[in-house]
């Protein structure tokens, strides 16, 4: 599957699905502009991916407007035709009962979910509307398709993502871009580390006694999307591993 000539922008590259897909989308030949908020895990990836491909990072926070906006605007004349978003940035903040709930925890995932993915399509899509072209794949959740005990906050932003991606392939009908999401389950990743805010045993059993799904899984999927013929948009796809059945239903026998 072949990307050479293409540029791609992935948010949260530096860790799980998104540094998944930086790797899988070098090797396949595409210019990468990747985006995270740790400087040192930037700097490693570039440098393992600069003899496959060229590459450009970006620093920021997604829930940072400003820099989102000024970052975009500056990237260098070689990286501004844009012709692949991976909106990848997102997070989950605490397990609480909506009455337990800490409203910082809130205001992240709705910024960082919501918010940074609004912020970042916002500054891409004026180079694919001039050009009449590009892919837009959004990053959700099966949290997006149901609700769970002490998910309230976290599948209220994803079902937010779910929404905007629905709403971005309404609007921008006509305009020659694609928009698709991905909707993953449990994938084995930073996720429940960064849920339990740093518990690491805890976010291990998340994991435990069942085969989840890899990074790598969902960034196969996203290279398939985003190399089908021009006329093919694969609009919304949820994908789960086999022991996993719903947000609650999971085989660990």
């Amino acid at each position: 599957m072949n990307l050479k000539n293409k540029t791609a922008l992935i948010t949260g590259a530096t860790s799980g699905i998104g540094r998944a897909t930086a790797y899988l989308f070098a090797e396949s030949g595409a210019r990468l502009i990747l985006c995270g908020r740790r400087k040192e895990r930037l700097q490693t990836i570039a440098k393992d991916l600069s003899s496959k491909t060229e590459v450009h990072t970006l620093q920021f926070d997604v829930r940072d407007k400003e820099a989102v906006f000024k970052q975009l605007e500056n990237v260098p004349k070689e990286f501004a035709n844009i012709d692949i978003l991976i909106n990848n940035a997102g997070n989950a903040h605490g397990l609480d009962a909506i009455q337990n709930g800490s409203t910082d925890d809130w205001d992240a995932m709705l910024d960082i979910n919501v918010k940074g993915l609004l912020y970042v399509s916002k500054a891409v899509l004026p180079v694919m509307l001039k050009n009449q072209a590009g892919h837009i794949i959004n990053i959700g959740s099966t949290a997006g398709k149901e609700v769970y005990p002490n998910g309230n906050v976290y599948c209220a932003s994803k079902h937010a993502v779910d929404a905007i991606n629905q709403g971005m392939r309404l609007d921008l009908n006509g305009k020659g871009i694609r928009v698709g999401a991905i909707n993953p389950g449990l994938v084995e990743t930073e996720f429940s580390e960064v849920r339990f805010k740093g518990d690491v045993d805890r976010a291990e059993k998340v994991y435990q006694n069942f085969t989840p799904l890899r990074p790598e899984d969902i960034a196969d999927i996203i290279l398939f999307a985003v190399t089908r013929p021009p006329h093919v948009n694969i609009a919304d796809l949820t994908v789960m591993c086999l022991d996993q059945a719903s947000s609650t239903l999971v085989n660990k026998e």
